[in-house]
């Protein structure tokens, strides 16, 4: 027996998974209340406690850890580029893909209001962007300068115009700041190049957030690195997607991974236009695909959701879920203000299940669409003509829920529907028909942390315990 513990410190609770490496089987699962604000190895103890007395596990056969980690709000950061829909947006999906929380965003020139903003964020790392290389200088120098003469105290990673690179560096440093630098995420119009200020940001998490966050007692119990729980879930991703040598993965797929504070939204997909004839605009997509809903948190976020939706189509929703007349009176105001207030709270009724599925249906249409490409028709020279912005995900080949509310929840598949394309909104470019697969024993994070070392046993464990539903 080869046993091995998978760890991820959330937000909310510490999660762990015992797996069998040689046989390929996961042993066992346990959760405990996250105890970061006294000591996170508290909550860890009492999920390995909890683990071993449930399955009858001997902690000392244990070979080996993997951790992952959102817990404390995750890895945040701020980007700044210099035109929005371009530098700016190509530092966003560097920040994403490697697991961080964008929790603002800025382009052009900054000023004083912007930087109490990013002041006040306390985020953990700065990405500052700005320029083609040998193109504009201008902008990414003078953001440096507010942020060398302000109250930031994270570090700072640049990856802009590689010619104003080592000024903004002196500009910074001379002022005390902590500063990295890397290739410009967007070093020509058609190139985004965000793999080397990804790997960064990892190597910053590492080294400054894991002590920042009370992570460094953990680590120590670990043995090895504690990664970002997105980037976990990514390369989960990726892995069942592609496959690992002879044994093929499962095709392209989109994850929608369902939390209290946030919704995210992974793809692996590869680029295609929707038809020959379709012109494809806007800076060129990343094949492996991350983006993070904050407002979309079905408990954090509850109300949010319910002012972006409204109340007519919540109680519509909800009505359609409950099929047999229930004596209860729903109100989904009191339910939300309930949530919102007690964000650990768990369902106890059915119409309370039921709210939980109207909020998480809500979130995934929203967050789904705003992920997928969109389809427009354009006059020009040549007449009418059908432009694609962002990604088309027509055919994609599954779609798999993870989270919460897919394990402790009822009737998950019906959650899932809210991801596919709809004749409401032909313009998006949502999955048309995938397998739909649920994460009902919460272990995707694990089996990005296993892909590393363990690929084809993490690969074979994903395609084992998903299971297929209809949807």
């Amino acid at each position: 027996m080869s046993i091995f513990l998978l760890v991820d410190f959330g937000s909310t609770y510490t999660k762990i998974i015992a797996v069998d490496i040689d046989k390929e089987i996961i042993l066992g699962t346990a959760q405990s209340p996250t105890t970061i604000n006294t000591d996170i190895t508290i909550g860890l103890n009492n999920a390995i406690t909890d683990l071993t007395k449930k399955y009858d596990l001997n902690i000392n056969n244990v070979q080996g850890k993997y951790a992952s980690s959102s817990a404390a709000g995750g890895l945040k950061m701020v980007a700044i580029g210099l035109v929005p829909e371009l530098t700016l947006e190509a530092a966003r999906r560097a920040a994403l893909g490697a697991g961080a929380k964008v929790v603002s965003g800025y382009g052009f020139e900054i000023d004083e209001m912007i930087i109490r903003d990013i002041e006040s964020a306390k985020c953990d790392i700065v990405l500052l962007s700005g320029g083609t290389d040998g193109g504009d200088k201008k902008v990414i120098i003078h953001n440096a300068k507010l942020i060398a003469d302000s109250n930031i105290d994270c570090p700072i990673l640049v990856a802009g115009n590689r010619t104003a690179t080592n000024e903004v560096k002196k500009i910074l440093e001379e002022k005390g700041k902590k500063v990295y630098t890397t290739k410009n995420v967007l070093p020509i119009l058609e190139v985004v190049d965000v793999e080397p200020a990804q790997s960064l940001i990892r190597e910053i998490f590492i080294a400054h957030i894991i002590k920042a966050k009370g992570l460094a007692k953990a680590q120590e119990y670990i043995g090895k690195d504690i990664v970002p729980t997105p980037k976990a879930s990514l390369q989960a991703a990726a892995l069942l997607a592609d496959g690992i040598g002879k044994e093929s993965g499962i095709g392209s797929l989109i994850v929608v991974e369902i939390g209290g504070a946030t919704t995210n939204i992974h793809s692996v997909a590869d680029i295609s236009p929707v038809t020959p004839q379709t012109i494809i605009k806007g800076l060129p997509e990343l094949r492996e695909k991350r983006t993070v809903e904050g407002d979309l948190g079905i408990r954090y976020n509850a109300q949010t959701i319910y002012d972006l939706v409204g109340s007519d189509k919540l109680n519509c929703v909800l009505r359609s879920l409950l099929t047999t007349q229930n004596s209860e009176i729903v109100d989904i105001n009191q339910y939300i203000n309930k949530i919102t207030n007690h964000v650990n709270y768990v369902p106890s009724s059915l119409v309370e299940f039921n709210l939980d599925i109207v909020l998480a249906k809500s979130a995934v249409s929203i967050a789904v669409e705003r992920h997928a490409g969109t389809l427009k028709q354009e006059h020009s020279i040549l007449g009418e003509t059908m432009v694609q912005y962002g990604k088309n995900l027509l055919n994609v080949d599954n779609i798999i829920g993870t989270g919460g509310v897919f394990k402790y929840g009822i009737h998950p598949e019906k959650i899932l529907q809210s991801a596919l394309f709809s004749q409401e909104k032909p313009w998006s470019l949502m999955p048309k028909a995938p397998k739909a697969y649920i994460d009902s024993d919460y272990i995707l994070f694990g089996i990005g942390l296993l892909s590393k070392d363990f690929p084809l046993q993490a690969l074979r464990i994903a395609k084992k315990y998903l299971k297929h539903t209809r949807i």
